[in-house]
């Protein structure tokens, strides 16, 4: 690797171990295996430049990672019911198996408050979600998918899955299980009733 690869890598690491804030230009050259501090603003411009490469790179990765685990709801055998509940689960077991790449996606979201670069690629990336997720679940293409069905079947399902990472990542003993999540939107459907004729 060059040098600019081995920041990357090493911003990374200091992502993963100490978080976006605690991070300083010296912890990346140390994890980067020495690279001088003077490469970062070389290759990258600024400690803040690269550590934002770093995350967009962990977001990526999050991202697959995600998509595999969730297109796993359109197979099998089993009723849709149970084979969301499952699909739920094994999101839940990624919360402990790719804990830092979840967590990288929480501080990517309080670091674009301070970085439109960041901001933009993050909204782009939540479009591209919730057409992904609306996808998954009606069982078509990403590319059938209108823009009603993406803002609202996508983003309904793109919210339970932050607001079940962030309840999951701050207490998992309390968190919902994907029986937990299944019961609730059944009730959830009672509370709102079916549409109007």
């Amino acid at each position: 690797m060059g040098n600019r690869e081995d920041l990357l890598a090493g911003a990374r690491r200091c992502l993963e171990e100490k978080g976006w804030a605690r991070t300083t230009v010296r912890d990346i050259a140390a994890a980067s295996g020495g690279v001088s501090m003077a490469a970062i603003g070389y290759h990258f411009g600024s400690r803040e430049a690269l550590l934002n490469a770093a995350l967009i790179e962990a977001i990526d990765e999050w991202a697959t990672h995600t998509g595999r685990t969730l297109s796993a709801f359109g197979t099998g055998t089993d009723a849709p019911a149970e084979r969301y509940e499952a699909m739920w689960d094994r999101v839940i077991e990624s919360f402990s198996t790719h804990r830092t790449l979840w967590l990288a996606s929480i501080e990517a979201l309080a670091q674009a408050e301070h970085c439109a670069d960041l901001r933009r690629y993050l909204a782009g990336g939540q479009d591209q979600g919730r057409r992904g997720l609306a996808a998954i679940l009606t069982g078509t293409g990403e590319g059938t998918i209108d823009d009603t069905t993406a803002r609202t079947l996508g983003a309904v399902q793109m919210a339970l899955l932050t607001g079940l990472m962030t309840q999951w990542l701050t207490d998992p003993r309390q968190a919902p299980t994907g029986a937990d999540i299944v019961t609730g939107l059944r009730a959830l459907a009672r509370v709102v009733g079916p549409d109007r004729p």
